[in-house]
């Protein structure tokens, strides 16, 4: 029986038996309850919706950017200059942005604009029910070899397609883990990391992006080989949105730090992502389109 609520405790009534031992004399008189106090969790809110920029008509594709990590994850650092890959995730994914409204047929929304923390599952969350046709999600790589570099393009796969994959994985997922968040059981959608027919059309349709990305990006950056990986990554998993995550390079090398804190350099990225990006939604809807596509 609920007496009372409270933001954080709440105070049931319990049969006295319930919480003692029971004894001779419990069972000779009549029914004592006494009071419990527990503890409750605090209520959560899910993040804010993203704001749409661009044109305003729903009939133009949306695309999804995923600036990776914020808040209290910094996610990889550049130990001289100190450079972390949250700051440089969203100073790409805003050149972006900008570049993709200069096509003025692109609809374009940000999982955050801010130095803020989103659970794995919350980012590609806000795809889903915003309805948006594309999800990429960028960050920037790090390694102890210092001669690592280049840029990798990930989609989703049930096995990693490689060790380097593997590890990436693992790292990348382990986010939620470490920020002490586990939302798996909160959707249907997301309950089992057995892919579906439908993901595996989607699946399809990202490695098809995957290779324009790189087509349209290659003059601006040098990729590391292979350019294209796969893994089972928590925050490509939306079943119906074609997924990628784009790593712009190794935040632990020297000259790629450098060339990712550079304004000039990232809007050159951002031009070849547009680019793709534009490519890829004009086959949207049309006879032929590839499965996953929306």
């Amino acid at each position: 029986m609920l007496l009372l609520a409270a933001a954080l405790a709440t105070t049931v009534l319990a049969p006295e038996h319930a919480l003692l031992a029971p004894t001779a004399n419990m069972a000779r008189r009549p029914p004592r309850y006494v009071g419990l106090s527990v503890r409750l969790p605090p209520i959560t809110k899910g993040p804010p919706t993203p704001k749409i920029y661009g044109p305003l008509s729903s009939a133009r594709p949306l695309v999804m950017i995923d600036p990776g990590h914020g808040g209290h994850d910094p996610g990889a650092r550049h130990g001289a200059s100190g450079t972390t890959e949250k700051d440089v995730t969203l100073a790409v994914a805003l050149a972006m942005r900008d570049e993709l409204l200069k096509t003025g047929r692109i609809r374009v929304a940000l999982t955050r604009e801010d130095d803020q923390f989103l659970a794995l599952e919350e980012r590609y969350g806000l795809a889903r029910d915003m309805g948006a046709a594309l999800f990429i999600s960028i960050h920037a790589d790090a390694s102890d070899e210092a001669g690592a570099h280049g840029a990798t393009v990930y989609t989703l796969s049930d096995v990693a397609s490689d060790e380097e994959a593997g590890r990436l994985a693992a790292r990348e997922n382990r986010a939620n883990i470490l920020n002490g968040i586990d939302l798996s059981g909160r959707s249907s959608a997301v309950s089992s990391i057995l892919i579906d027919l439908t993901q595996r059309e989607t699946m399809a349709t990202s490695v098809r992006f995957a290779e324009l990305l790189h087509r349209e990006t290659q003059a601006q950056l040098p990729f590391r080989a292979p350019w294209h990986r796969s893994a089972s990554l928590v925050v490509l998993r939306a079943p119906d949105i074609p997924s990628v995550l784009f790593e712009t390079g190794y935040i632990s090398n020297d000259s790629e730090a450098k060339r990712l804190s550079s304004a000039e350099e990232r809007r050159k990225i951002a031009q070849g992502l547009a680019r793709a990006i534009t490519i890829f939604t004009a086959t949207l809807g049309q006879p032929g389109a590839p499965a996953g596509a929306r």
